[in-house]
């Protein structure tokens, strides 16, 4: 999984006009044909929302075709306000036809194409090693570091089911003991810190 350093670095080597692809994978947690597959009206500046209806596939030749979500996962996704900063920003570059991301013949771009763009992007940037789909991860993992409960990711990657969510990135959740630390911690800095309590109470309750 790659780190924030890592995913600033790529970014700031791609192309202005993938800048805003490589985002929504690692702002927003799309698959490549989902993040592939956005309509210029499926970016709700007003709302704050950005929705997930459909996904591009490889179809042969060259060729693109347009199919809902994997798995039944339509949603709608919260992109923070930088993504929607970088999303503005990617319409100010002009576009053709109704697709956020153009690719030939007034089609969304095609897997081989976004594959060649990020193995490009990758040498420029200096990282090796690191799939696109490994910002999906990068994604859901700073969802769950801040706190977001197992329905959140559930709901923000699309996943089925929350069962899929909990075997995919259980590892990343904090264990029990992980929290009583961590409270503990909290107990412990409030009372040894510069000016705190030097004495205590004990009893059994």
């Amino acid at each position: 999984m790659p780190t924030p350093a890592q995913v600033r670095t790529i970014i700031d080597a791609a192309d202005e006009r993938f800048v805003a692809f490589i985002a929504v994978c690692a702002f927003a947690g799309l698959r490549l044909g989902e993040a592939a597959a956005l309509k210029l009206d499926d970016v709700d500046f007003l709302r704050r929302h950005l929705r997930v209806r459909r996904q591009a596939q490889r179809a042969g030749a060259g060729k693109v075709e347009i199919r809902l979500p994997k798995y039944g996962s339509e949603r709608d996704v919260p992109p923070p306000d930088d993504l929607l900063a970088v999303l503005s920003r990617h319409l100010e570059l002009g576009h053709r036809g109704d697709w956020l991301f153009a690719g030939g013949e007034e089609n969304p771009p095609h897997q081989n194409t976004i594959g060649y763009w990020w193995r490009k992007t990758l040498v420029a940037a200096g990282q090796e090693g690191i799939r696109l789909h490994d910002l999906r991860h990068f994604y859901a993992s700073g969802l769950i570091a801040a706190g977001c409960d197992v329905v959140t990711v559930q709901r923000a990657l699309g996943h089925a089911k929350a069962s899929t969510t909990l075997e995919t990135y259980s590892h990343l959740w904090p264990s029990a003991e992980d929290k009583t630390r961590k409270a503990a911690a909290t107990l412990a800095q409030e009372v040894l810190a510069p000016g705190g309590g030097k004495n205590g109470a004990t009893g059994d309750n």
